[in-house]
């Protein structure tokens, strides 16, 4: 009798999609663990041994992982980018890495959108106001009067980062009826077709009424944005962050929001995680905060899972 290959899976996973690889792999469902450490040194390390392909999101697999596992063919970081797996490890060792690019491209986009809406629109702070019970007869029109934000139609918004996010946060504010500007030095006109105008970051930060950050944190865009950039932006101009935190001067990002220069911030991600209950922004009114939940989608856990099967059944093919 065929032995079938292992696949050991520590990620969250839908085991709806799983059920695909009945029959053609012995599946090990293992509980996924909520911090990341090496799977050699985690309960999960007992599976090692026998597994032939690993999907794994936050667990890492490194070189003590792949001394353990001398079957090991394939790992499926669970991941746009495999920020869990030591790449140089596994080309030494003879081992493929797979990853699930834009598995929550549209997860994040939604939650980056909310954010926006909720800035500008400041539902929040409306929110809070309402549950303290100060909404009364008195002056039933207080919250009209104070809680008012600019609609989106006819203004525009500048996408930093033209990647699998930026390009659906422009297909969403065209459903609002706004102009698109996106910065990306690494994409073409050609390749955003009709979603927004690729202009210059100079251009963007001067223009745009909201500019919302989708790049992906590299050494060109550490700190991209600091106190000149910053400097561009309208008065009247909000800055929403739900990509990476470090795209941004902390400190160039305080002082336009202490001193009021723009009109203010949504933030989903911020540069030390979880935030301090001291932190700075904690003391803002003109600021949005969300802990890092743009992403956070059980939708992503699908989508991933769908990924990765696809990825197990072309090694399967490749194997026949």
């Amino acid at each position: 009798m065929k032995t079938l290959p292992t696949v050991v899976i520590t990620a969250p996973f839908d085991s709806k999609i799983v059920a695909e690889l009945e029959g053609h792999c012995t599946v090990i469902l293992a509980t996924p663990f909520e911090q990341s450490m090496s799977l050699a040194h985690s309960d999960h390390q007992r599976y090692l041994p026998q597994a032939n392909i690993i999907v794994a999101e936050l667990d890492v697999i490194d070189e003590d992982a792949l001394a353990l596992a001398p079957q090991l063919s394939l790992v499926i970081s669970c991941r746009a980018m495999p920020v869990n797996v030591d790449l140089e490890a596994c080309e030494n060792h003879g081992v493929t890495v797979k990853t699930t690019p834009a598995r929550n491209a549209d997860a994040t986009a939604d939650g980056a959108f909310g954010l926006l809406l909720s800035t500008l629109r400041r539902v929040g702070e409306s929110e809070a106001w309402m549950r303290e019970h100060q909404w009364s007869s008195e002056d039933v029109y207080y919250p009209y009067r104070e809680f008012r934000g600019p609609v989106l139609n006819r203004r525009t918004l500048g996408i930093i980062g033209g990647g699998a996010v930026g390009r659906r946060m422009a297909s969403r504010a065209q459903g609002f009826g706004m102009d698109v500007l996106i910065y990306d030095p690494f994409v073409s006109q050609e390749h955003l077709g009709d979603l927004g105008r690729l202009v210059e970051l100079k251009e963007l930060m001067e223009s745009a009424d909201i500019v919302t950050v989708h790049a992906p944190l590299m050494d060109a865009t550490r700190n991209l944005i600091g106190a000149p950039e910053l400097a561009l932006m309208k008065p009247s101009a909000f800055f929403i962050n739900a990509g990476r935190a470090h795209i941004v001067e902390e400190q160039a990002l305080r002082d336009v929001l202490e001193s009021r220069s723009i009109a203010g911030a949504g933030l989903d991600v911020f540069w030390e995680e979880p935030l301090p209950l001291d932190h700075w922004l904690l003391r803002l009114d003109n600021v949005t905060l969300t802990p890092h939940i743009a992403g956070a989608s059980d939708d992503v856990v699908s989508e991933h899972s769908r990924m990765a099967v696809a990825h197990i059944q072309e090694w399967l093919k490749a194997k026949a």
